[in-house]
């Protein structure tokens, strides 16, 4: 009998989001899943881990009994973390997959993406890793049309591996009446939020500011993920951890420093 992949699951929207209960779904068919995934909602945590306080890990049946699950009262790398060298001591997850986000994670989204920094901190252990989102806020979201995606993409990971220190960033189109033309490998689009900063009062009259915004997108290339979205295909865009601007080093080498 062929051994089935082991597959790590995590999320930022929290073990009860709905998302990570169909990303679950989907893996089921494909290997052997553990789920580690936060308590409650970390959304927007980026890479953040946990210094200085304890971090506690709780079993779960959210799943059912038949799916090894926890929830985490850490961050998303902090699940990841906890996984490998605590869970998985003799074992090593053949992939690691995280969402489904509820909302898009395109573009410049990705610094601040709590489910991106669950498959960067796997790419930095060595870890085939996918992160995946849904552009879609709404509480009602309906996930049902990303599965077939999520289930092609997948298997093609483990079939033909990806690239050491390579995370995949996969945004998928909201649910419409138009169906989903396919799936582009894109680089990331070039984009920025216009943040605002709006000022409140509290019911003691104490002023405090609640962030809004919005996306600006600068890049009007036809090869984005930004571009994709919007004439409504899957964008996967291969990312890497390593943050150095390789292209001024020759520059900054001649600097009298």
């Amino acid at each position: 009998m062929e051994k089935r992949p082991l597959i790590l699951i995590s999320n930022d929207d929290g073990i009860t989001a709905k998302g990570i209960a169909n990303l679950v779904e989907v893996m089921r068919e494909i290997g052997e899943v553990v789920v580690v995934a936060p308590n409650k909602p970390q959304s927007g945590m980026g890479h953040a881990i946990t210094i200085g306080q304890p971090i506690r890990l709780d079993k779960s049946t959210i799943f059912g009994e038949d799916v090894l699950a926890f929830e985490c009262s850490g961050t998303p790398a902090d699940c990841v973390k906890l996984a490998k060298y605590h869970l998985f001591k003799d074992r090593t997850p053949d992939l690691v997959v995280s969402g489904i986000n509820h909302g898009s994670n395109s573009s410049i989204s990705v610094i601040y993406s709590g489910t991106m920094s669950v498959a960067i901190e796997a790419a930095i252990e060595g870890l085939p890793s996918i992160g995946f989102s849904l552009c879609d806020y709404g509480s009602q979201a309906d996930f049902s049309h990303t599965h077939e995606y999520i289930r092609k993409i997948v298997l093609q990971v483990l079939a033909n591996k990806l690239p050491k220190g390579v995370a995949l960033n996969v945004n998928i189109p909201k649910k419409s009446d138009e169906k989903i033309k396919g799936i582009k490998i894109t680089r990331q689009a070039l984009g920025h939020w216009g943040e605002e900063f709006d000022e409140r009062t509290d019911p003691h009259h104490r002023k405090y500011f609640w962030l809004t915004g919005y996306f600006v997108n600068q890049d009007k290339g036809e090869d984005t993920d930004e571009w994709a979205l919007k004439n409504n295909y899957v964008s996967v865009v291969p990312c890497l951890y390593d943050l150095t601007a390789h292209f001024a080093l020759s520059g900054m080498n001649e600097w009298e420093l």
